[in-house]
C-alpha cells in the first residue's frame, strides 16, 4: 500500500500538464511538490520553448553545457516528460486516454487553440465531467483582449505595477523577476485546489479561467486601494512607502540598508539607537501622516544618520531595539544566510539524467507539519518518460511506441 502521507496531501491526484513557458508550469509544478503525478506534454523535437531560455544552463558531469537551461529546471520538478503531437490524430488519441486518467488539465494556449483539436473545456466536460480543467492566459477567455498573446511583461506593463516601480526621474521599472507569472502561477494552483474540493463534494470538474492581466491588478493591492479610495493615481516613489514612513532603503557607511517602522513605538526606539530622540516631538515626523507629507525632509535626515554607521552595525543595534532592519542581500548573499539556511530554501534532487549527482532548486517555501513537500523527480530532459507511459499505462507495445516514434506523433 502506497503511503500517501509520505509522498504529499496530493499523492493519488494526476496531473496532465500540457502548459509551456513559466505560470502554467509554476501551477503544476507546485501540485507535484505536494504529492501530485504530473505527466507533462511537450512537442516532439522541441519540447517546452523554455528549455532554450538561457545561458546558463545545466552542467553534465564533465562541466559541459547541456539542453537544459536553469529557467526550465526552476519551473519542471516533480514531473515526467511525454513528447506527443496531438495536433495528429493519433496524437489526440493518445491524449485524450491521458485525460481519461487524470485529475487536473492544465493548459496555456491562446484562445481557441485547443478548440480546433476538440480538446477544449466545453468539447471535454461531458465525456470527463469530473476534469479540473485549467487554462492560463494573458488576458482571460473573455474581454476584448482575449485574442492576444500574453508575457510577464506585457502584463507588468498593462497592470499597472511598472507605474509604480523605479525611480521617481527614471523609467517605469519591472520587478526584477517575472513576478506576474509567477503569482498567476500560484493562483491557479489556489483555484485548482478548491475545484477539486468541490469535485470531490459535488462529482462536478469545473474550468479555470486564470489570466496574468487579471491577477497582475489583483496585487496591486494598497496601490490599487488607494486610488479606489482616493481617486489620486499613484506613482513611482522609489523605495519609499506610499502608507508609511520610514520605510525604505538607505545607505550606510559601507553598503544599504532598510529600515521599515510600521508603528510609532518602533520609529521612537530607531530614534533612542541613533541619538535623536527630539525628531519624536517635532511636528513634521510626530505621526506617521505628518512624516508622509514631509517625507523628502525626514529622508534627509535619515540619510546622514544611517551614513555614520556599517550595515551590520544598524543591524545589530536595531535588531535588539525589535526594529525592523536588514541588508539589502545579493543572491548570492541571500543563500550564504543562516536563516535561509537553516529553513532549507536550497536543496538538490539527485538522479537527473545529465547530472545524476544532483540538480540544485529553490525549495516550495511552506512547511507542512504531517504532509511535507517532497522532491521526488528532477526535472526531466525532452521526453524521458514517452515509453514509460505509453507501455506501462497505456498499455501499447514496444513496437507500436517505435512506429509512433518513426511517424512523428510521440
Amino acid at each position: 500500500m502506497t503511503d500517501h502521507a509520505s509522498l504529499g496531501p496530493l499523492a493519488g491526484i494526476r496531473v496532465i500538464d500540457c502548459s509551456r513557458i513559466l505560470a502554467g508550469p509554476i501551477a503544476t509544478q507546485t501540485l507535484g511538490d505536494l504529492g501530485a503525478e504530473v505527466i507533462k506534454i511537450e512537442r516532439p523535437g522541441t519540447g517546452d520553448d523554455i528549455r532554450r531560455w538561457g545561458p546558463p544552463f545545466l552542467k553534465d558531469a564533465e562541466g559541459n553545457d547541456t539542453t537544459e537551461s536553469a529557467y526550465y529546471l526552476g519551473t519542471n520538478r516533480n514531473k515526467r516528460s511525454v513528447t506527443l503531437d496531438f495536433t495528429m490524430p493519433e496524437g489526440r488519441g493518445i491524449l485524450l486516454r491521458l485525460i481519461d486518467g487524470a485529475d487536473v488539465f492544465v493548459e496555456n494556449f491562446k484562445v481557441g487553440d485547443l478548440a480546433r483539436h476538440g480538446l477544449s473545456y466545453d468539447q471535454l466536460h461531458d465525456r470527463f465531467p469530473r476534469l479540473v480543467y485549467a487554462s492560463v492566459t494573458g488576458f482571460g477567455q473573455t474581454g476584448p483582449y482575449a485574442p492576444r498573446p500574453g508575457y510577464d511583461l506585457l502584463a507588468q506593463a498593462m497592470g499597472g505595477i511598472m507605474s509604480v516601480t523605479g525611480d521617481p526621474a527614471g523609467q517605469p521599472t519591472k520587478v526584477g523577476v517575472a513576478i506576474a507569472d509567477m503569482m498567476t502561477g500560484l493562483h491557479t494552483t489556489i483555484a485548482i485546489l478548491a475545484a477539486l474540493r468541490h469535485r470531490d463534494a459535488t462529482g462536478q470538474g469545473q474550468h479555470i479561467d486564470a489570466a496574468l492581466l487579471d491577477t497582475q491588478v489583483s496585487w496591486l493591492m494598497n496601490q490599487a486601494m488607494n486610488y479606489l479610495v482616493s481617486g489620486e493615481t499613484p506613482t513611482r516613489r522609489g523605495n519609499a512607502h506610499p502608507n508609511v514612513a520610514p520605510y525604505e532603503v538607505f545607505e550606510s557607511a559601507d553598503g544599504h540598508v532598510i529600515l521599515g517602522c510600521g508603528s510609532e513605538r518602533q520609529f521612537r526606539a530607531f530614534l533612542t539607537v541613533a541619538g535623536r530622540d527630539a525628531l519624536a516631538d517635532d511636528p513634521r515626523f510626530s505621526s506617521n501622516a505628518a512624516r508622509i507629507e514631509n517625507l523628502d525632509a525626514l529622508r534627509a535626515i535619515l540619510a546622514e544618520i544611517f551614513a555614520t554607521r556599517t550595515t551590520e552595525e544598524w543591524v545589530d543595534v536595531l535588531e535588539v531595539a525589535k526594529v525592523p532592519c536588514g541588508p539589502v542581500n545579493t543572491v548570492d548573499r541571500v543563500f550564504a544566510d543562516p536563516q535561509i539556511q537553516a529553513r532549507g530554501m536550497a536543496q538538490s534532487i539527485p538522479g537527473h539524467a545529465y547530472a545524476p549527482g544532483g540538480v540544485p532548486t529553490v525549495a516550495y517555501p511552506i512547511k507542512l507539519s504531517e504532509t511535507p513537500a517532497t522532491y521526488r523527480h528532477p526535472p526531466p530532459i525532452l521526453g524521458q518518460h514517452t515509453e514509460m507511459v505509453l507501455m506501462e499505462e497505456l498499455g501499447l507495445s514496444a513496437e507500436r511506441v517505435a512506429e509512433l516514434k518513426e511517424s512523428g506523433v510521440v
